[in-house]
């Protein structure tokens, strides 16, 4: 259970970092209470994984060399991805996460004209950012995991990454993404997924 609880945490940490769900709760960070948008943003993230995990389970039960050969192949498609993004990355690019988060929160907010309640922001929070992590490469990953691995322990270790990437974005969310490099942390994330990749195969073997 250890090795799972670490794969999900460092998979999930290393990719959400500067994802746009981290912009999104980022920036409505700086325009309502923090302490709602964590609430909200950590739910919708750990409602996710909890969907993710039991699919991962479903898939678990097909033929063991069929999920065997496809948990690879994702890793490896993944890693090669992010690779490939990495290297058309200048080290001062702007981030497209970033520019996306931010015209997705200036319309919904533009559709609110009156003041809104704990609860309306709460749920705005909820539902931009389970639409944004729906069908992100997280979500296949923390599938691909559940499906090989102790699901109790990806589980825990995804809902802590979240969980620690969404207080970052909510408390120094705008500073810290000043500093972060686009570029290192894709090619962190890419490497990351071939290891995994790595991992499963030797595993199989």
């Amino acid at each position: 259970m250890l090795t799972a609880f670490t794969a999900g945490l460092l998979l999930i940490t290393v990719s959400e970092l500067g994802d746009k769900t981290f912009f999104i709760a980022a920036i409505l960070a700086m325009r309502h209470s923090r302490r709602l948008i964590f609430i909200g943003v950590t739910a919708a993230l750990a409602a996710m994984t909890i969907l993710s995990v039991l699919v991962g389970q479903a898939v678990s039960l097909l033929p063991k060399i069929y999920v065997y050969y496809a948990e690879i192949i994702l890793f490896v498609g993944f890693g090669l991805k992010l690779l490939y993004e990495a290297s058309k990355m200048s080290d001062k690019s702007e981030s497209e996460e970033a520019e996306e988060a931010l015209e997705e929160v200036n319309k919904a907010e533009a559709k609110i004209r009156h003041k809104q309640s704990n609860l309306a922001i709460v749920t705005k929070a909820f539902v931009m950012t389970f639409v944004a992590e729906w069908g992100d490469r997280t979500q296949f990953a923390t599938i691909s995991l559940a499906a090989g691995y102790n699901a109790f322990g990806i589980t825990t270790g995804a809902i802590l990454g979240h969980g620690i990437c969404a207080a970052i974005a909510v408390t120094c969310g705008k500073l810290i993404a000043k500093r972060i490099s686009e570029r290192s942390l894709t090619a962190i994330g890419g490497i990351l997924f071939l290891l995994f990749a790595l991992v499963s195969y030797l595993e199989g073997v």
